[in-house]
């Protein structure tokens, strides 16, 4: 019979018992972040795999994600502080609170609706939750500055728009781009001609500015940005691969090499991508 999620936690209470396992034992809160974090990623990456027709990748890192939760819970619970079953419960009351369309009497048509719906109660939960007197929460208070850039600007936008903050059309984005290309090449200028730390600083911030515009245009598209930029970097890796495995089979250095040489190989890979049905222009 296959395992089931009791036998998982049983697992890990053996793991970490005088009998179990040394290592297991030894970990804490502290050392098992960064392996939190790093199954997390692992995950996130399999899911395009997953979407390209490879589900197995997917289903091992969810289980190695869901195993990470459980030896959590399980320190905790040798702490004192919480255990398995407090997880599951605490979120499976959440779920419930906010989905009040499903389990209440209120009513929601749309994935809008909803949205706005469950920030409306997530900023009721903040206030209740609050201490008297203390200084009210913003609605971006739940997007952590721990996670990548551009995820937290995908993150900071939706949460604003969900309350109503946001382009009405996919254009007036695009036309929010070029405003901040030509702020940009402003900027590039200035800071060319005055090679000051200050002007340096405005380029620094024009970029993010126009970073965080393109992101938008994603959010518009229902397109994850954080994914459609880590597909960009695999196919970047597989063309640069390319271009490094024919000057190694020419014997040939890239100092040696030319920049058309260069851009002849990297038209090359692209080819091959589309040869097995796989062209992503570049």
């Amino acid at each position: 019979m296959p395992a089931t999620f009791n036998d998982l936690v049983t697992l890990m209470t053996r793991l970490r018992s005088p009998t179990g396992c040394p290592w297991d034992r030894e970990q804490t809160y502290a050392t098992l972040a960064p392996m939190l974090l790093e199954e997390a990623y692992e995950a996130f990456e399999a899911v395009e795999e997953a979407r390209e027709g490879r589900p197995a990748d997917l289903r091992d890192e969810l289980g190695d994600l869901l195993f990470q939760i459980v030896f959590y819970a399980q320190v905790a619970g040798e702490r004192g502080d919480f255990n398995i079953n407090d997880v599951t419960d605490a979120v499976h009351a959440k779920m419930v609170r906010r989905h009040p369309h499903v389990f209440g009497d209120a009513s929601a048509e749309t994935a809008t609706e909803v949205l706005r719906s469950w920030e409306a109660i997530k900023a009721e939960e903040k206030k209740a939750n609050q201490p008297d007197g203390a200084t009210p929460t913003s609605i971006l208070d739940g997007v952590s500055t721990k996670v990548p850039a551009l995820m937290e600007a995908h993150q900071l936008s939706t949460k604003a728009a969900r309350v109503g903050f946001d382009w009405e059309k996919l254009e007036d984005i695009f036309a929010k781009v070029q405003e901040e290309i030509s702020e940009l090449l402003d900027a590039i200028n200035t800071h060319a001609n005055s090679k000051s730390e200050a002007d340096h600083t405005r380029v620094r911030e024009e970029v993010g500015d126009l970073l965080f515009a393109v992101t938008n245009i994603a959010r518009h598209l229902q397109v994850e940005p954080e994914a459609a930029l880590k597909l960009t970097n695999r196919k970047f890796r597989q063309r640069f691969g390319h271009i490094e495995d024919s000057l190694q089979a020419r014997d040939q250095s890239f100092d040696s090499a030319t920049l058309e040489q260069l851009e002849s190989l990297w038209q090359e890979a692209k080819k091959a991508a589309g040869a097995d049905g796989r062209r992503h222009e570049t």
